[in-house]
């Protein structure tokens, strides 16, 4: 018969026979106590997550190029345009070789990381085996202590620990003797499973802790860090084409805070060139992406498509013809500071050179010295940026938004700046492998289809790139002075 509360000895009173208490040879807390969990868990936040954490960004800062140096190294370019996601590589790589070596590291053996220093490797995994389930029975009898006083007799509560002070005492002996310690692991875990198998973890329980906690992690780092989407329309061909899957650096501008408008660690406005991901002005639902052309205090107008800051064309170059979706069209490399891109027209605009309005035919306008049709002046509100589709002829942006009348994109509506092409699928529905892991903000990178006729116009207009100080836009005008 199993006795009461009021009958039987509290599992607080037993002793396991030998003299020995439950604290472990001399006194010392157990491997598997409180203490330890806590000196272990100080000891892999270090180990396991600031130093690799350290050592990333470390090497990330490294990495990455100096605006003066212009290393043209493809690492180094990776590293300087997806500091966040070679971050979180290198962080993986670290903390993975630091877990394989954790049984070496300062201060494992003094806290019982994975076994002591005279204990043989083939045992280190069970030895950490051991305290873990020190520590689960140490658990059990803690939270659930009435259960087990009401439910065990007093003969069962003493075989539970006498088995697990025998385990403790093996594992803190002055001498470590791994025969010893297998059978006192035998007989705990026996006896554990046995008398308080009923409170421990069952697998499904575990699974679900597991799956749980890599579903939040997954959650915070959609919502802080990077998110997929999916390129539905060609106002980006080129440099995304339709079915493009890419990844969004959520923390490039400061991430938002989920339900707000506000911004953990803002960092804005966006640099000009930066492929963006954004909220649609004219409706929140949906979500655009376009590249950033013109930032707070710019003056935006467009010649033809072609973007002019401040009064200065944007230099350009010809790549070559190019065909999509049945559509003759030119490509161009543009050039603004740094980046290079590649923009797309229907057909060559006609630029004919001019100084003034009267040097163009009526119905055309001279701006940046040639003459087309002109969309603006455009004046960029503090609090926005203003954005253009590389598919020049065939993007809905802000020279056409609010009715015609133009419209930027609030800083509230910003999502991320875009990484790569993580998956893409083509007209067929079969995988574009040309399109994989194409970096967005990196070196353009002509479509598979098109490289053979025009990767030489590529290659000579990035080989004939102005430097950076003539694709550098000029400061903005003062107020109430002219812009030309």
């Amino acid at each position: 018969m199993r006795g009461s509360a009021s009958s039987e000895p509290r599992v607080s009173a037993a002793k396991p026979t030998g003299g020995a208490d439950a604290r472990g040879a001399g006194g010392s807390p157990p491997p598997g106590g409180r203490d330890g969990r806590v000196l272990r868990f100080l000891f892999h936040l270090v180990w396991i997550c600031l130093v690799p954490f350290a050592l990333a960004v470390v090497n990330v800062w490294l990495l990455t190029p100096s605006s003066e140096s212009g290393s043209t190294q493809p690492l180094r370019v990776f590293v300087a345009e997806q500091q966040i996601p070679a971050g979180i590589v290198l962080f993986t790589i670290f903390a993975m070789i630091l877990w394989r070596f954790r049984y070496e590291l300062p201060f494992a053996s003094a806290i019982g990381v994975g076994g002591r220093r005279d204990i043989p490797p083939k045992v280190r995994a069970r030895f950490e085996d051991a305290a873990a389930l020190l520590e689960e029975a140490h658990r059990i009898l803690r939270s659930r202590k009435r259960e087990v006083e009401r439910e065990l007799t007093s003969g069962e509560r003493e075989q539970v620990m006498q088995a697990i002070a025998a385990l403790e005492r093996a594992m803190s002996a002055e001498t470590f003797d791994a025969d010893e310690f297998d059978a006192a692991l035998g007989r705990a875990d026996r006896t554990v499973g046995e008398h308080l198998g009923r409170w421990r973890k069952g697998e499904m329980r575990e699974y679900a802790e597991s799956i749980g906690i890599a579903v939040a992690v997954a959650l915070i780092l959609r919502a802080f860090v990077v998110e997929a989407f999916k390129i539905p329309s060609g106002s980006m061909i080129p440099t995304l084409m339709v079915g493009d899957h890419i990844f969004v650096n959520k923390f490039t501008y400061g991430p938002l805070i989920p339900w707000t408008d506000q911004r953990l660690f803002p960092r804005l406005p966006p640099s000009r060139g930066d492929v963006m991901v954004f909220k649609f002005p004219e409706n929140k639902e949906q979500d655009f992406i376009k590249r950033t052309i013109a930032i707070p205090g710019d003056t935006l107008e467009a010649i033809n498509g072609r973007p002019i800051l401040n009064g200065w064309l944007v230099p350009h170059c010809h790549v070559g013809p190019y065909r999509y979706e049945g559509r003759q069209a030119e490509l161009f490399v543009e050039f603004l500071g740094e980046k290079s891109y590649f923009t797309l027209y229907d057909t060559n605009p006609d630029e004919t050179m001019c100084v003034a309005n009267d040097d163009c035919t009526p119905g055309s306008t001279c701006r940046g010295g040639i003459c087309g049709m002109l969309q603006g002046p455009f004046k960029v509100a503090a609090d926005e940026a203003w954005v253009m589709g590389d598919n020049r002829n065939n993007s809905h942006d802000s020279r056409s938004w609010r009715g015609g009348l133009g419209a930027g994109v609030p800083f509230e509506n910003i999502k991320g700046r875009a990484m790569f092409v993580w998956m893409s699928f083509g007209p067929g529905g079969g995988i574009a492998q040309d399109r994989l892991f194409v970096n967005v903000m990196g070196r353009p990178k002509l479509p598979g289809a098109h490289e053979a006729t025009l990767q030489e116009g590529l290659d000579k207009c990035l080989r004939e790139r102005p430097p950076v100080s003539e694709t550098t836009p000029p400061p903005a005008p003062a107020r109430g002075q002219s812009k030309r």
